[in-house]
C-alpha cells in the first residue's frame, strides 16, 4: 500500500477552513504597511517629502543630505509599526525577489551604547553578492561586487518585522541584472515619445505614465498532497498523471461558488494585500478545477510590475498558513486549461485622459486614433519580438494549446473599430480639401464613441487585443515577471511613437500639410501597413496558421527558436536608441534566458527518469508478480486450460512488461541526450539541444506510466493522482 500518499489523503480530508477576521474596512487599512504620501507627510519634513514627491514626478535626483531626512523619517515610521530589520527588495534574472536583512540595532566597536540606525546611505544603496546572480557574462565568478539602488518611485513597505526598499540591481561597472532597471529606462522612454505626441492636440500634457492591470490566475493544491508528488515539489508541474473521469468539460468550475478553504485563503490574502497596497477587487474562479484568479485595479506600470512581483511571493507565505501549495506554473495539469497573466496595458496623460480611450470630439478621437493605431504599428513591426517577451520553458506548455493565444501574435480590435480603420483608409490620399477633412472628422471620428466602448466582441484566441479602453496581452504566463512583456511593449512603443512624429513634422516643416492633414495622412499609410497583424478569427485554427504564414508572421512555438529576436540588430539598435539597454546587457539576457530554459528541461528531465524508475517501475513490477502468482494459481487448478481461464491476466503482465520496457529504454536514451545536449559548447546549441532532442522524450514516457496507471491496482500506486490533486476540497 502506499503508506505516503494515502497518509497525504487521510491529512487532507481532515482539514479545517482557517478562521479569517476581517482586519477593517478596505478602504481604512490599504496602504497601511506602507511609506505612502499620508506616512511621508507625518514621518518626513517638507523638504524631504517635497524632494521625494519631485523624484517620483519629475525623475528629480534626490540630493544625500535630504537622502538622510528620509531614512530618518522612514526608519522612525517603522520602528513606530514594531520593525526589526530593513532589506534593499530587487527583482535578479532568476525570476523571483530577493532580499538580504539587516537589523537597525548597532554598537560601538566594544559593544556598548546600542542604537536603532539607518541612514541616507543604507537607504540609497546597498552591496549584495553579485556573482551568485545570473549575470549572462558581464561577470566573472570571483567578481561578486554589485549594487542595489533605491526607486523612490515605488514606495517601501513593511512585511512582517521587516522595511522592504524596492531598488534596482547592477553590476559593478553599471550594468543591470535585475528586471527593473530596463523597465524604469523604457517607462521613461515612453513618457518622452507619448508627451511629443499629445503636444499636437494639447500643449498642457507635460507627463504620460504608462499603466498596467494584470490578471494573476493560479491553482491551488493541499500542501500535503503536493509533497506527495516529486514532480510538483521540483519543477512546479506534475510530469506524469492520467487525467481524471471529470475535469474541466462541464464548465462547472469557472466563475463558480467558491470552496470554503480557498475563498478563506483569498480572503487572508487580500488582507495582507489590502496592508501592503496592492489594490487587488477582483476574486473568482477560472476553468480549470481547483485554479483561480486575482485581478487589481490598474495601476502605474512600474509600481504594478513590484505589486504583481511582491504578491506572487505572499500568496506562498499565506498559502502555508492554510495548508496550500500554490501552483503558479502555466501547465501544471495536462488535460485541463494552464494559466496564464494577462497584461492590460494603456497610457494616461497628467491631465487625465486615457489615450487609449474614446473621446467626445473630432479632435479627442484624432489623439485616440493616432495612440491606437501607432500601437498597432508598434506590434505588427516588432511581432517576433513581443513575441520574445513571453517565451519560457513553462509557457511553451500553454501558447497554441487551444486554452491561450497561439504563439503567432497578431492583434484584435473587433469588427466596429475595423470598419472604422477602412473608412480612414478610404479617404484619399495627399492633401485633404475642406470637403473631406469635414467628411473624415464628422462622419467617422465623430462615430467612435458609438461604437467602441464594450461594443464588440471578445477573442479569447487573440494575444494581443484591444478591449475598449486598453490592450490585453494574453500571452503573458502566469509565473512571468511582468516587467520582461512590458519593458518590450513600452520600448517598441516608445521607438514607434518617435518615428511617427518624425514622419509627421516633416510633412509640417516641407510646408506640404497642416497638421491635422499631415497626422492623417501617415495614420492612413500605417493602416495600410498593419493589415497582416490585424486578425479577427479563430486563433485556434490550423486555417490561421497557413494564412499567418501566408502574410509573413511568425511562428515560433519554442522558446529557443522565440528568443533569438532579442539580439537581432533591430532589437540591439532599438534598446540602444532608448537607452533602455545597451548590447552587452540584452545579450546577457538572451544567455540568461536560454540556460534558465535549458536547466528547466534538464530539472525537469531528470525528476522524470527519477520518478519513472524508482517510483512507477517497481510498483508495477510488484503488481505484475501478484498477477503472476495469480496464474500460476489458475495453472495448478485448471491445468491445460488455465490460458483459457487467465487470459486477461496474461494480457496484462504482456502490456505491464510492454511499459516497463518502455519506460527504460526512454529513459536511457533520454540520459544519452542530455548529456549529448551538455557536452554542446554555447548555451544557444545547448537550448536547441534539450528542446529538439530531449524533451520529446518527456511524452514517451509519460504514457507508458499514465498506462500503469490505469493497469495497476489503485491501493499500491505511489503517486497522488489527478482526481485527488484537482477535486479534493
Amino acid at each position: 500500500m502506499s503508506t505516503f500518499r494515502f497518509e497525504a489523503l487521510k491529512e487532507t480530508a481532515n482539514r479545517k477552513p482557517v478562521k479569517v477576521e476581517e482586519l477593517d474596512k478596505k478602504s481604512i487599512i490599504f496602504g497601511s504597511n506602507v511609506f505612502n504620501d499620508k506616512a511621508m507627510r507625518q514621518f518626513l519634513t517638507s523638504e524631504a517629502h517635497k524632494a521625494v514627491k519631485n523624484a517620483v514626478e519629475h525623475g528629480t535626483k534626490i540630493d544625500r543630505k535630504i537622502a538622510e531626512y528620509i531614512a530618518m523619517g522612514m526608519k522612525e515610521w517603522a520602528l513606530s509599526k514594531g520593525v526589526t530589520h530593513y532589506t534593499h527588495w530587487f527583482q535578479p534574472l532568476t525570476g523571483t525577489t530577493a532580499e538580504k536583512h539587516d537589523a537597525f540595532f548597532e554598537t560601538s566597536f566594544d559593544g556598548s551604547d546600542p542604537v536603532e540606525k539607518f541612514g541616507g546611505g543604507q537607504l540609497v544603496q546597498q552591496e549584495p553578492d553579485a556573482s551568485s546572480f545570473p549575470n549572462g557574462g558581464i561577470r566573472n565568478t570571483f567578481e561578486a561586487r554589485g549594487y542595489t539602488a533605491w526607486d523612490p518611485t515605488s514606495p517601501a513597505f513593511i512585511f512582517g518585522t521587516t522595511l522592504c526598499i524596492p531598488t534596482v540591481f547592477v553590476s559593478y561597472t553599471g550594468e543591470a541584472l535585475d528586471y527593473k532597471a530596463p523597465l524604469l529606462r523604457a517607462l521613461t522612454a515612453v513618457d518622452e515619445a507619448a508627451v511629443a505626441v499629445c503636444n499636437y492636440f494639447d500643449k498642457n500634457v507635460r507627463k504620460v505614465t504608462a499603466t498596467l492591470g494584470w490578471e494573476q490566475e493560479y491553482f491551488l493544491v493541499d500542501s500535503a498532497l503536493a509533497a506527495s508528488r516529486p514532480d510538483i515539489t521540483l519543477t512546479g508541474r506534475t510530469l506524469l498523471g492520467h487525467s481524471s473521469a471529470k475535469g474541466q468539460q462541464l464548465d462547472d468550475h469557472y466563475f463558480g461558488s467558491i470552496p470554503t478553504r480557498a475563498l478563506n485563503y483569498m480572503r487572508d490574502l487580500e488582507n495582507e494585500c489590502m496592508l501592503l497596497g496592492i489594490p487587488v477587487k477582483t476574486r473568482h474562479n477560472e476553468v480549470a478545477p481547483n485554479q483561480f484568479e486575482f485581478a487589481p485595479i490598474f495601476e502605474e506600470t512600474n509600481l504594478a510590475v513590484d505589486h504583481n512581483s511582491l504578491l506572487m511571493d505572499v500568496m506562498q507565505k499565506v498559502a502555508e498558513r492554510h495548508a496550500f501549495k500554490v501552483l503558479l506554473h502555466e501547465k501544471p495539469f495536462a488535460g485541463v486549461n494552464g494559466s496564464g497573466k494577462h497584461n492590460n496595458w494603456s497610457m494616461a496623460t497628467d491631465t487625465g485622459i486615457n489615450l487609449l480611450g474614446p473621446g467626445k470630439t473630432p479632435m479627442s478621437n484624432l489623439q485616440f486614433l493616432t495612440f491606437f493605431i501607432n500601437t498597432i504599428k508598434a506590434v505588427s513591426s516588432n511581432e517576433e519580438l513581443l513575441r520574445a517577451s513571453i517565451a519560457t520553458a513553462s509557457n511553451d506548455h500553454r501558447l497554441g494549446a487551444n486554452e491561450a493565444p497561439p504563439a503567432i501574435i497578431s492583434v484584435f480590435i473587433g469588427e466596429q473599430l475595423t470598419k472604422v480603420l477602412a473608412e480612414l483608409e478610404g479617404v484619399s490620399t495627399g492633401k485633404l480639401s475642406p470637403e473631406e477633412k469635414t467628411d473624415l472628422k464628422l462622419n467617422v471620428v465623430g462615430k467612435i464613441p458609438d461604437v467602441l466602448l464594450d461594443n464588440t466582441d471578445r477573442n479569447r484566441t487573440s494575444p494581443f487585443a484591444f478591449t475598449g479602453n486598453k490592450f490585453e496581452f494574453r500571452a503573458v504566463g502566469s509565473s512571468a515577471n511582468c516587467a520582461n512583456a512590458m519593458t518590450i511593449l513600452n520600448s517598441i512603443m516608445a521607438k514607434q511613437l518617435r518615428d511617427f512624429k518624425k514622419e509627421v513634422d516633416a510633412l509640417i516643416d516641407g510646408k506640404e500639410m497642416k497638421k491635422d492633414d499631415a497626422i492623417f495622412n501617415v495614420l492612413r499609410e500605417y493602416i495600410k501597413e498593419t493589415k497582416a497583424i490585424l486578425f479577427e478569427g479563430d486563433g485556434y485554427s490550423d486555417a490561421w496558421a497557413e494564412e499567418a504564414a501566408k502574410r509573413g508572421l511568425s511562428n515560433h512555438k519554442t522558446t529557443p527558436a522565440a528568443l533569438k529576436a532579442k539580439v537581432s540588430e533591430s532589437a540591439l539598435a532599438l534598446f540602444e536608441e532608448l537607452g533602455v539597454m545597451n548590447h552587452v546587457e540584452a545579450e546577457a539576457r538572451y544567455e540568461i534566458e536560454l540556460e534558465e530554459y535549458t536547466k528547466k528541461i534538464q530539472i525537469e528531465g531528470r525528476v522524470l527518469g527519477d520518478i519513472a524508475r524508482n517510483h512507477v517501475v517497481p510498483v508495477a513490477i510488484r503488481y505484475q508478480n501478484v498477477l503472476i502468482q495469480n496464474v500460476k494459481g489458475l495453472k495448478d487448478i485448471f491445468g491445460s486450460e488455465f490460458e483459457t481461464v487467465g487470459k486477461e491476466q496474461i494480457s496484462i503482465i504482456r502490456e505491464i512488461s510492454e511499459h516497463i520496457s518502455g519506460i527504460n529504454t526512454q529513459v536511457a536514451e533520454m540520459t544519452e541526450a542530455r548529456k549529448s545536449a551538455n557536452a554542446l559548447g554555447s548555451s544557444e546549441e545547448q537550448a536547441h539541444a534539450y528542446c529538439d532532442n530531449v524533451k520529446p522524450y518527456f511524452d514517451v514516457i509519460r504514457k507508458h506510466c499514465d498506462k500503469l496507471e490505469l493497469l495497476v491496482d489503485d491501493e499500491i500506486w505511489p503517486l497522488t493522482k489527478y482526481r485527488e490533486l484537482l477535486f479534493t476540497r
